[in-house]
């Protein structure tokens, strides 16, 4: 069974930087594509960035593209988002999820019902 588990939440300043980690456990190496998520309150739940099983591939929403970055190390089931620049408008819990995608070169950012298994987020704060 895939579990996922997200850290590296916290408060940061505006222009700030934090780097969130998701932890797989359960699954082989690539078997999934990862996606993170963030969910402000009142809000809805979007896409912030995806990356493909062989890491080949990434894409970001456009309210985060050249401040944050993803990535993945599949030795160790981790994959990372670094986000730098932070605004308040990036304040939301963050998730990371798993698709499980046959196409290993691709993922999708905008489609959270692709992502069949969800951790249980963390807490961005970016304020003075």
């Amino acid at each position: 069974q895939l579990q996922l588990v997200e850290s590296g939440g916290g408060l940061v300043q505006p222009g700030g930087s934090l780097r969130l980690s998701c932890a797989a456990s359960g699954v082989t190496r690539d078997s999934y594509a990862i996606g993170w998520f963030r969910q402000a309150p009142g809000k809805e739940r979007e896409g912030v960035s995806c990356i493909s099983r062989r890491a080949t591939n990434t894409k970001y929403a456009d309210s985060v593209k050249g401040r944050f970055a993803i990535s993945r190390d599949n030795a160790k089931n981790m994959v990372y988002l670094q986000m730098n620049s932070l605004k308040p408008d990036d304040t939301a819990v963050y998730y990371c999820a798993a698709d499980w995608n046959p196409n290993p070169y691709i993922c999708v950012v905008n489609s959270l019902e692709r992502y069949g298994y969800w951790g249980q987020g963390t807490q961005v704060s970016v304020s003075s």
